[in-house]
């Protein structure tokens, strides 16, 4: 298979129809919101090979170049590793890699050739980041995104946003996100125990 093909494959599979206008597909919309955990088997069987592949850096000479190919390797490094590798420290090991390959695709502009479902996917490198400077980026790249998007879909986008902000927010408080404590075994505070023990606080 070439890399154009798996590319097409990656992108195929993460957002399906999901259209120009920032229209969603409904069926990618629910495998993303929903409980990931009933689609973790699939996507470890599916693409375990290529995110391993991501992973080495083995990826980047013919994927990260084009807006296409470098969305696609995003989200393997990005979302794969969070399904392949769930609860455990390899889950946020390829973070440092996604979140450089989209600060460099926002700053060159290439995010600005992708179609809205597919920005906001590139700029969750930033929302998943522990670093404040990086979650400020994140909020910025989800506010211009709902701007322009088609306001029939802004709803949507305007969620996007708010985790956003949500996620800013524990960083800018704690420097971390407690709910990954466990996985990553560190020591969990006394004020980020009462955290973990309020709604929705798990992201």
């Amino acid at each position: 298979m070439t890399a154009t093909d798996e590319i097409g494959e990656v992108l195929e599979f993460w957002f399906g129809d999901c259209g120009p206008d920032g229209s969603l597909d409904a069926a990618k919309r629910r495998m993303w919101f929903g409980d990931g955990r009933g689609h973790d088997a699939g996507i470890r069987e599916r693409f375990g090979a290529l995110h391993a592949r991501a992973a080495r850096g083995d990826l980047v000479p013919d994927w990260a170049p084009a807006p296409r190919g470098r969305l696609a390797l995003i989200v393997v490094l990005d979302q794969f590793s969070r399904h392949i590798h769930r609860g455990a420290p390899a889950a946020f090991a390829q973070d440092p890699a996604a979140q450089h390959l989209a600060a460099d695709a926002v700053e060159k502009g290439i995010d600005r050739a992708l179609f809205p479902a597919a920005r906001a996917f590139l700029y969750l490198p930033f929302e998943h980041a522990e670093d404040l400077a990086l979650q400020r980026l994140s909020v910025a790249c989800f506010e211009r995104l709902c701007d322009e998007v088609s306001p029939g879909w802004r709803g949507d986008y305007e969620g996007f946003l708010d985790y956003a902000r949500r996620h800013h927010d524990v960083i800018a408080r704690f420097g971390r996100f407690p709910h990954r404590n466990a996985a990553l075994g560190r020591e969990t505070t006394p004020e980020e125990t009462a955290f973990l023990g309020e709604p929705g606080s798990s992201f």
